[in-house]
């Protein structure tokens, strides 16, 4: 083969060899620009997604903070998000924390409460414990009540027991503050999925369970059991104040006290009928002191009215005026002011029949002073007519002379 065609040869191999080239290169470069294409819209359509993942619901029953790393944002009321629609920057930029403050919650709590089986919380009557059952502290709840102080004479001894009791109790509270209740109490993550409500509920009764039970112990103290038994209403109200105080002042955990409720309190079922024998002979005792307490009221009121009282107490008291004396007389009422105006109108007639007499003796002391034996015998004779006058039966006797003369004496009987 000569140079020559040796030269064409290799240029025809190289120009197809510049043709393949060319050709990859085209199908490269179009490759790239394709791929360039696609990773943009890829791009946009994460970036339109990432910033998508910002918007955020708020429900009607919610109020939401958001938390750019860290740290809550807005001013004023802004920094609280209501219901509805809102974005944020997405995570980890942005985190919202969405509260629940138009729910309120209704927590039983039963850490005073005895033990009860499962046959016996199906059944509704109550348990009879023997005497010699004892208490478990571990496995029985119970609240210590205030000692009543019982006489050295009664006891023997100078002291007072203490008593127990068992109850149950309903809390209804509410979020009413979610800056502060984000801040001060603590809550677990909420995973996505997880519903906020039942996250906080859960990670927060524990704390108010505790605050609750400080509460019961500390207002329970200051009644005795039978004022604990009776006074429902202001346990209640001692309780309520107490627990809203420790998670206001000492806490401030933007928690709101709804209401408590007292749903039942007993003594413990070991000395039931000692406690009833107890309760029975407590309100015969009452009964018997308060239907005394009226007698008494009503003896005084009908002795002397409404001033009875005074009156007694200060007929007894000498340092009392005489004029106050008299002015309490003069309102008295009731059987003394009937006795004090039959007694006036005695002292009255009394006094006017003196009168009269004193007038009738003066007006015939000139005659008497004259004829005094003819008047002696004119008001004997008067007196005789008066009385045999008034007399069923006379019976006359001429009188004897005489040594052995004899003074009959008669009764002569009247209406």
């Amino acid at each position: 083969m000569t140079e020559q065609n040796k030269d064409t040869k290799d240029t025809i191999i190289n120009k197809q060899y510049s043709d393949q080239l060319d050709a990859a290169g085209k199908s490269l470069s179009e490759a790239l620009r394709i791929s360039f294409v696609i990773l943009k819209i890829i791009m946009i359509v994460l970036v339109i997604v990432f910033l998508a993942s910002g918007f955020r619901v708020v429900d009607p029953d919610e109020k939401a903070l958001v938390l750019r790393f860290g740290k809550i944002q807005g001013i004023g009321d802004e920094r609280l998000l209501g219901p509805g629609l809102h974005w944020i920057f997405p995570y980890p930029i942005d985190k919202i924390v969405k509260i629940p403050v138009q729910k309120k919650v209704n927590l039983g709590i039963n850490s005073f409460w005895h033990f009860e089986s499962d046959q016996e919380l199906e059944s509704p009557t109550k348990r009879q414990v023997p005497p010699s059952e004892p208490l478990y502290p571990t496995r029985d709840g119970y609240c210590i009540t205030r000692s009543e102080k019982q006489s050295a004479a009664i006891r023997g001894v100078d002291g007072s027991d203490y008593n127990i009791v068992h109850s149950k109790w309903q809390l209804i509270y509410q979020i009413v503050d979610p800056e502060s209740f984000f801040k001060n109490v603590y809550v677990e993550d909420v995973e996505p999925g997880q519903d906020y409500f039942e996250v906080i509920t859960k990670s927060i009764n524990p704390l108010l369970k505790a605050v609750f039970d400080d509460a019961v112990v500390t207002a329970m103290v200051d009644y005795t059991i039978d004022e604990a038994l009776s006074s429902q209403e202001d346990i209640r109200n001692d309780v309520l104040k107490l627990m809203q105080q420790k998670l206001t002042h000492q806490i401030n955990s933007g928690i709101q006290v709804e209401s408590v409720q007292l749903t039942d309190i007993t003594w413990p079922r070991q000395v039931d009928r000692a406690f009833q024998s107890l309760n029975k002979a407590s309100q015969e005792s009452e009964k018997a002191i308060s239907e005394a307490k009226t007698y008494a009221e009503n003896t005084l009121n009908e002795a002397a009215g409404s001033v009875a009282r005074r009156l007694h107490a200060t007929l007894r008291d000498e340092t009392i005026s005489e004029q106050e004396k008299e002015l309490l007389w003069s309102h008295a009422a009731g059987a003394a002011q009937t006795k004090i105006a039959h007694a006036r109108a005695y002292a009255t007639k009394i006094v006017e029949n003196a009168e009269a007499n004193a007038e009738y003796l003066h007006k015939i002391l000139p005659e008497f002073r004259k004829w005094p034996e003819l008047f002696i015998q004119k008001i004997h004779r008067d007196a005789v007519a008066e009385v045999f006058d008034k007399a069923d039966e006379k019976i006359m006797i001429q009188p004897t002379e005489g040594p052995g003369a004899k003074e009959i004496r008669l009764i002569v009987g009247g209406k």
